[in-house]
């Protein structure tokens, strides 16, 4: 198992944090919603990023930024637009990392304090695709690395997002290596099929041993 940096985990009634990571298409935010029918609160990034350009402040310094090309009609914020910006440079990918994430972050750790404090949460879980790349796995007790073959990712992407191949490529260049997010895991959990009683078998299995905690031989 991988060792997690130190994090201050002993107050009575801490509530196990679990980061999910993968490839793009691996089914993340499927296992998400098991963990959260098995009784977890999930924190997804994706979300929280989405609620961010739909804000005023955000709309206006990114339109400062690059124009009114990434508006719609309506005078919402294209993300297509935006995608086609920063995937194809770089440092406007890290400009608008380096001005959304602390924002993102803030109402993260907002929300973590609301679910650790709910005597109903199982389990907070950190649905991010960039987990590994941001850090966020410092908070996490554990993190799950959702597996899923090249082309069932590719054909999941294609059928929800309607990207190309060249698109889903481009876009995981950006993160980490599968390779090493699978090494920096402490449990690998298959996600090629839609056979949904496995993954709840493995979910179920991932939450009984956490809250079991450490073997008296760790």
């Amino acid at each position: 198992m991988p060792n997690k940096p130190a994090t201050d985990k002993t107050t009575s009634g801490h509530k196990p944090v679990i980061g999910l990571t993968g490839g793009i298409g691996s089914g993340k935010s499927t296992v998400a919603s098991v963990f959260a029918d098995a009784g977890c609160a999930v924190i997804n990034s994706d979300d929280l990023n989405s609620q961010q350009l739909a804000t005023p402040e955000v709309i206006a310094e990114l339109t400062r930024w690059w124009g009114k090309k990434i508006l719609t009609e309506s005078g919402t914020l294209n993300r297509k637009a935006i995608a086609s910006v920063v995937f194809q440079d770089p440092s406007q990918r890290k400009r608008l990392e380096s001005f959304l994430h602390p924002r993102i972050a803030c109402e993260s750790e907002r929300r973590m304090d609301e679910f650790q404090a709910a005597p109903s949460v199982r389990a907070v879980i950190l649905d991010s695709p960039l987990l590994l790349e941001a850090g966020l796995d410092a908070k996490c007790d554990t993190v799950v690395f959702v597996d899923a073959d090249d082309q069932t990712r590719l054909s999941r992407v294609v059928k929800s997002r309607g990207w190309t191949e060249d698109q889903w490529r481009q876009r995981e260049k950006s993160q980490f290596a599968l390779d090493k997010k699978r090494m920096r895991a402490d449990h690998v959990l298959a996600n090629n099929s839609s056979d949904l009683d496995e993954l709840r078998s493995s979910v179920d299995d991932i939450l009984q041993s956490l809250e079991m905690g450490p073997s008296s031989t760790d």
